[in-house]
């Protein structure tokens, strides 16, 4: 039978070549596996294709992968020869040359003739002529001598041996340990020597009889000096021969401890290995562990049987487990079913010689093989053994003995000194603490034993107190390596940070395996629980919280600790259903003790239990007066994990409100932080933050109730009237009006707020306040852009509750960070707000507002923006060629030598950034800038509410007055109340005089600035357009106190008489243009704020309609009321003229309130039911326009969707209510509107263009001969100035100007006229009037004072006027006419380009005219003036979607 042939991996053709040729230079190119490369060279030698002396040249040319030695290529070699001559099929040539090969290489010294004789059969080796002698002789030869050396015993005359050597022996042994110096250890061993030699005893039994001894005397050192003697090997054997004897079944007794002593010192002094003397011990590792885990699971069940309801019971046995008022707690349950446990496995630790041989190392104080078995019998859980336990105990005793005498001589040092001298004693302490030190073995002790270091709570504590300071003595070390690593860096300060890490590792392993579950076996002890608090304290809050989540993993492996977290669950939740303000006392005790047990297990119950009843948040929030630190930190974790866990859906199914448990959740965190000082919010904070930054702002609601309950800032949009005017006033009467019976000096508010603010502005830590404002800010926008929700609905819900955390945030860093210093410190710039971290202009603002107020004038260090500076202002003043507002360019804002000093007009450049270039034709940086910086403080007084506060204060003196009580404590408290509301009253009264003086100041400023907010703007005409788009309408939406703000702002322009505002075209485009857009894409908050604005605006309106004398009093001479806008001093409008222009903005109201009513869209009929519920006190006032808006609203009381149901009962019931007092059209109109419709008006849809050009001649004809017109209205009674008849008195007024100048262009301003009768045709929609307001009262006097007004501007300021217009709408000029031509007739247009064009002035005439008549129509105006031409009407909503 052949050999299969080999396949050569690493010996090819091409190398057989070269060694057979004897090329010494020869080398394999690559590395070889040694083992693999000699088989093959090994076969093929055999094999014959390579000779036996080309054998080194082949090693000699490779390279092995694996660099080994030459001994061990010797016995590769030899191993594959062994194994090559144990194959008996192979050919008697081969097996030949493999006889060869292995003489071959015995010869050459490539394998020792040794290694071949240890390994190869002896018929080989004989074969070989590696042996003297034949193969069978060797064979009986190796038998015998196995024979002897493993089964023959030496065996003695045990006839020659007498006893009394043993005796001797025994006696020299046993004779105790007065000398136990080197040269009495040499006598000994000479001595049994002697007795061994004389008496010819036997060497092992003296052994054994030393080891008897030994075991007899284990503190006796001698016998360590005597072992050595004897060979190493039989000791394990007699010790195993000991073991192995009480393993018998007729052995009853269990195996002494001094054996196990003595086997681990002899094993810790490496007399035997644990190796060989484990072999001889019994139970088997396998058998143990199958019956522990039987044990367990018995166990196991058992505690989960804890709690569970027997559905079998009856009734009679429920009741009996639930009787009323025996409420009983279980601190012992855990203890008594681990006494049943050990005392049911305190058999096992007899029988068990593995466990006894642990207790014999931790005796002998050897850790190092203690920890191998720890290690090796972990399943089986030893430590449970008290005698195990017990001795781990005496090893961690000892191991920080030497560290706690320096805790406790620092304690005894720092009770006995005085307090003086604590600072020095504090110092030494410190300075011990540097040399404290705790070994690894420590530390590896304490994760052994686990959680039943609860069996010893003295060394618990213990062991805490060291940690804590071996803790601060490496941060010590490592603090001063820093600061010396600043002025002359070492590797010396890396060593001192690698210390501290290593420190903190090792503590966190203590505490999560080994103190942490201590504490829930331990019943009731806030001692220890504070003792283990103390070294949490420590660490950061995210380590205390990995440490927390931890905790339990292992619980439901431990019966033990599983018995006692299910005994506590059950207890707690026995202990709450019967909690109630009646028992607080008694049941809140039983809480806190459950609490110091199992803090992780109760406080957890009780958050599920508040999550799903609110009414148990206030008598928990009580009960919870008892717990200690360690328990109030861990129920923060509890909340933030409930927070964070998955599977439960924040919002309700509509998608809209909060779910239950997250508002219950976040109204106990806020009733809890409020009334414990001692609760930890950075964790909370460090949470919100993740989930902004993930895009998710749900979880801000527990922010909400923070500030609400810490700090009494609260969110509402539900403000009353005497609330919203508070807000206001100074700091006093908005606290009095929105405190809700809070005390303001209440030392407990103070404190929370205090600790609110401290928590996120904390010094030691990253400050998280600015990085949540910023969060929040951004997360307002995040919500709109990123909005997922099916609905739009739920888009402004979540916009709504995010803006309202942004108020409420602001507002309490405003008031808490004091002084505003510090808050404008803390604060970005207003550059980086808007640019950097991209928020919207009006948030930036509301942040940044506070430090605007903070710039201050040069050389007045007590006037800050806004306050007037008298002794600029004066200066100015006197300075007729200067600007009036020259000195704001002198605020300064200097805050520091932190920050760089900024200028205002520096603010004023970045306030250019914020808004596009084409903003700046209509507004001024200074306008903008003052609108946004002022509050409602600035520009009014609540006086009302001051008196109505102060009367208040006043009453409660007198009835305390009045009290009859005279006992001392009566006394006492009456003058402690007197002194409150005195102080009270004192602050209020300055404040209302510190009120008024601001407003006057403020005032003064606005006054000496208002020349110019406008002036220099190049675009009038879009004034009013971008004045609401990027001021009114941002701010109105913002809050209730802003919409109020912005409708003082624009009264304040008004009376300031502000040149370029035109205050009647304001409300015109507010109404008329811009307010049904506004409607239709506002929030419901912001609707409510938006009609707030509207309220206040049309209560100004109607205050001026009321009476002809406050109309002449307030407007008649304003430039808001001017006719012309490029020209403040020009005609005013009337009174009648004002109520006209009045009833149009009723009656447009009124369209478009029944427009959204009639809607389909959901959000236009919420939002108009918002805002008439917010304008139900001012509108409607006429009865048609309230009957028809009657009729839509009792529509919607009957629609399916409750809410709009909700609201619609609502304003029916307002508009009930006033409808006594609505007016007919004719009492509204006042005798100044003619309600008749107009003969025309049915055949305006048949002759449209007729009817323009009619309209036209007659206008004109009108101008020249009517002394006062009538204005005739459509049938919808829409009534007013129209934007077309304003453009056309623009350019009347133009006309006449120049002709003040040159009466040349007299049919210039003819032709204009016939445009602008084309232009100005009346429309259904717009209600625009039939005639130009230019030829009302043509004969009257105001005609007389307005041609006298006109003349005293004089000629320079004509001339400068006019040619500044005609330089602006010179380049637009060809542009106007295209313009033009498209809005007029092919007939007038005609006639007007027919005007001569040659003289100069009717030119610069007619490019004011055009280019007023351009900038005034917004865009979109000429699509509404040809659907005027075409149809005669237009309905407001297709205005307004072109506009």
């Amino acid at each position: 039978m052949s050999v299969p042939p080999l396949e050569c991996l690493y010996i090819t053709e091409d190398h057989l070549r070269e060694w057979k040729s004897g090329n010494t230079n020869y080398r394999v190119a690559d590395p070889v596996p040694m083992l693999r490369f000699l088989y093959e060279l090994s076969w093929t030698m055999v094999r014959g294709e390579l000779p036996f002396q080309k054998c080194k040249l082949a090693l000699d040319s490779v390279v092995f992968a694996d660099s080994l030695s030459k001994g061990e290529l010797s016995s590769t070699f030899a191993d594959i020869i062994t194994q090559m001559a144990l194959d008996l099929t192979m050919p008697g040539d081969y097996r030949a040359r493999l006889i060869k090969l292995a003489k071959w290489l015995v010869e050459s010294a490539l394998i020792p003739l040794r290694l071949l004789q240890e390994r190869c059969e002896e018929e080989f080796l004989w074969e070989g002529e590696m042996i003297k002698i034949k193969a069978q002789d060797l064979k009986g030869k190796e038998v015998r001598v196995n024979t002897r050396l493993l089964y023959q015993q030496t065996k003695f005359n045990l006839l020659r041996e007498e006893s009394e050597g043993y005796a001797k022996l025994v006696t020299l042994l046993c004779r105790g340990s007065e000398d136990t110096t080197v040269n009495a250890s040499a006598a000994t061993i000479g001595i049994i020597k002697s007795l061994i030699g004389h008496f010819d005893l036997d060497p092992n039994r003296v052994f054994d009889v030393v080891l008897e001894c030994f075991e007899l005397q284990p503190d006796n050192r001698v016998f360590l000096e005597l072992i050595p003697i004897f060979p190493k090997s039989h000791a394990s054997q007699i010790l195993g021969f000991k073991f192995q004897y009480y393993q018998r079944m007729e052995i009853h007794n269990a195996v002494p401890f001094g054996l196990y002593q003595l086997t681990a010192l002899l094993v810790k002094k490496d007399f035997i290995d644990l190796d060989s003397i484990y072999a001889h011990l019994l139970p088997r590792d396998d058998e143990a562990i199958e019956h522990y885990h039987a044990f367990s699971s018995r166990r196991l069940d058992e505690a989960n049987k804890i709690g569970k309801i027997n559905l079998a019971a009856t009734g009679k046995d429920l009741m009996d487990e639930e009787k009323p008022g025996d409420v009983t707690i279980d601190l012992f349950a855990a203890s008594d079913m681990e006494s049943e446990a050990v005392a049911e496995r305190s058999a096992e630790l007899e029988k068990s010689q593995t466990l006894g041989l642990l207790g014999g190392f931790l005796s002998v104080d050897d850790w190092y093989h203690a920890q191998m078995l720890f290690d090796r019998l972990s399943v089986l859980n030893p430590v449970a053994h008290v005698q195990i336990c017990y001795g781990l105990f005496r090893l961690i005793e000892k191991a920080i003995s030497s560290a706690y005498d320096i805790v406790r001589q620092s304690h005894f040092q720092l009770s006995e000194s005085p307090t003086v001298a604590g600072v020095d004693v504090m110092d030494a302490s410190a300075h011990k603490r540097c040399s404290v030190s705790l070994p690894k073995e420590l530390f590896q002790m304490l994760a052994a034993v686990g959680p039943y270091l609860h069996r010893d709570t003295i060394l618990l504590q213990k062991v805490c107190r060291v940690l804590r300071i071996y803790y601060l003595s490496t941060l010590e070390h490592a603090t001063d390596g820093d600061g010396a690593a600043h002025s002359q860096p070492t590797s010396g300060n890396q060593a001192c940070r690698q210390l501290l890490r290593d420190a903190r590792s090792r503590i966190e392993e203590a505490l999560g395996s080994c103190l942490l579950p201590s504490l829930q076996l331990i019943p009731a002890n806030p001692a220890v629980g504070q003792e283990i608090w103390e070294v949490m304290s420590l660490l950061p809050y995210e380590v205390r919280y990995r440490l927390y989540g931890e905790w339990e993993k292992d619980d439901e492996k431990n019966p033990m600790v599983l018995a006692a977290r299910q005994t506590a669950k059950l207890d707690t939740r026995r202990i709450l259903k019967r909690l109630a303000k009646e028992n607080l006392k008694q049941l809140g005790r039983m809480v806190a003790k459950l609490a110091h047990a199992n803090p992780m297990t109760v406080l957890r119950t009780i958050v599920h239990q508040i999550e799903a009843y609110k009414d148990m948040i206030t008598p928990v929030v009580d009960a919870f007066k008892y717990l200690t630190q360690l328990e109030y930190d861990i129920l923060e974790y509890v909340v933030i994990e409930r927070l964070a866990q998955g599977g439960r859906d924040k919002l309700k199914d509509d998608g809209l409100n909060l779910s239950d448990w997250l508002q219950s959740l976040a109204s106990f965190w806020g009733h809890l932080c409020k009334k414990y000082p001692s609760m930890e919010l950075r964790g909370l904070f460090q949470y919100l933050v993740n989930q902004l930054k993930k895009g998710q702002g749900i979880e801000l609601v527990l922010l909400q109730e923070l500030i609400q309950q810490m700090a009494n800032v609260q969110y509402t949009e539900n403000l009353t009237e005497e609330q919203l005017d508070a807000m206001a006033g100074s700091e006093t009467l908005r606290f009095q009006a929105t405190s809700f019976g809070v005390a303001r000096n209440n030392k407990a508010l103070i404190k929370s707020t205090n600790r609110l603010r401290d928590s996120l502005l904390a010094k030691d830590e990253p400050k998280l306040a600015i990085p949540l404002l910023l969060l929040i800010a951004q997360h307002r926008s995040v919500v709109v852009i990123n909005a997922d929700a099916p609905y739009i609905k739920m888009v402004c819900e979540q916009f709504d509750r995010c803006h309202g955390t942004l108020l409420q945030f602001v507002e309490f860093l405003g008031s808490a960070v004091t002084p505003a210093t510090a808050y404008a410190r803390m604060i970005p710039s207003l550059d980086d707000l808007v640019h950097q971290y991209h928020l919207d202009p009006e948030v930036a603002f509301l942040i940044y507002r506070p430090v605007m107020r903070l710039f201050g004038c040069e050389g007045s260090s007590d006037v800050f923006w806004p306050l007037s500076n008298n002794g600029a202002a004066r200066a100015a003043s006197a300075d007729m060629e200067a600007e009036p507002t020259e000195y704001s360019a002198k605020l300064t804002l200097d805050l520091g030598s932190s920050k760089k000093p900024i200028m205002w007009s520096d603010l004023l450049e970045t306030v250019k950034t914020m808004l596009p270039s084409r903003a700046w034709n209509s507004l001024s940086p200074d306008l903008y800038a003052t609108f946004w910086g002022l509050t409602l403080y600035d520009l009014y007084v609540p006086r009302s509410r001051y008196e109505s506060e102060i009367a208040k204060l006043y009453s409660s003196l007198k009835a305390l007055e009045e009290l009859s009580d005279n006992s001392s404590s009566a006394i006492a408290k009456r003058k402690k109340d007197k002194e409150r509301i005195q102080e009270s009253l004192d602050r209020l009264t300055s404040e209302l005089q510190k009120h008024e003086e601001n407003v006057v100041s403020v005032r003064r400023r606005l006054t000496h600035e208002k020349d110019k907010w406008l002036s220099s703007c190049p675009d009038t005409l879009k004034i009013n357009m971008e004045f609401l788009q990027r001021c009114i309408f941002p701010r109105c939406t913002f809050s209730m106190p802003d919409a109020v703000y912005c409708a003082v702002f624009v009264h304040t322009l008004h009376s300031l008489g502000t040149p370029f505002f035109n205050t009647v075209n304001h409300i015109d485009v507010l109404i008329c243009k811009t307010l049904q857009p506004m409607i239709c894409c506002c929030t419901e908050y912001e609707a409510g704020r938006l009609g707030r604005f509207l309220y206040e605006t049309l209560k100004i309106a109607y205050h001026w309609k009321s009476d002809e004398s406050i109309y002449e009093r307030e407007c008649g001479n304003m430039p808001g009321f001017a006719v012309y806008y490029r020209f403040p001093n020009s005609q005013r409008v009337t009174y009648g003229q004002f109520i006209k222009v009045h009833w149009k903005w009723s009656q447009r109201i009124s369209r478009l309130l029944i427009q959204c009513l009639e809607s389909l869209e959901y959000m236009e009929i919420r939002n108009a039911l918002i805002l008439l519920t917010k304008i139900s006190s001012v509108f409607p006032v006429t009865k048609r326009s309230g009957i028809n808006i009657e009729k839509r609203v009792t529509r919607i009381k009957n629609d399916e969707r409750e809410d709009l149901k909700v609201l619609a009962t609502g304003v029916a019931a307002a508009l009930a209510s006033r409808k006594p007092s609505w007016v007919s059209d004719e009492e509204f109109g006042m005798g100044y509107l003619d309600l008749k419709p107009p003969a025309a008006s049915k055949s305006q849809s048949g002759a449209a263009a007729p009817m323009h050009s009619s309209s036209a001649t007659n206008a004109s004809q009108n101008e020249v001969s009517s002394a006062k017109v009538r204005i005739t209205g459509t049938h919808h009674g829409d009534f007013g100035i129209s934007s077309r008849e304003q453009i056309s008195r623009g350019k009347s007024s133009d006309g006449r100007l120049d002709k003040m100048e040159s009466g040349s262009h007299v049919k210039s301003d003819a032709g204009h006229q016939k445009l602008k009768g084309v232009s100005s045709a009346d429309g259904a929609a717009d209600g625009q009037l039939s005639a130009p307001l230019v030829a009302v009262q043509a004969g009257s006097s105001r005609s007389a004072e307005n041609q006298k007004q006109l003349e005293k501007l004089g000629n320079r300021e004509v001339d400068e006027s006019t040619i500044r217009l005609a330089s602006r709408s010179s380049v637009e000029s060809e542009q106007t006419k295209t313009s033009a031509k498209r809005t007029i007739s092919a007939g007038v247009a005609t006639k007007t380009l027919k005007q001569d064009p040659t003289k100069d002035e009717s030119k610069i005439g007619k490019s004011v005219g055009r280019s007023s008549t351009n900038d005034r129509e917004v865009p979109g105006s000429a699509v509404v003036s040809s659907a005027v031409a075409s149809n005669g009407r237009c309905r407001s909503s297709q205005i307004c979607r072109c506009i």
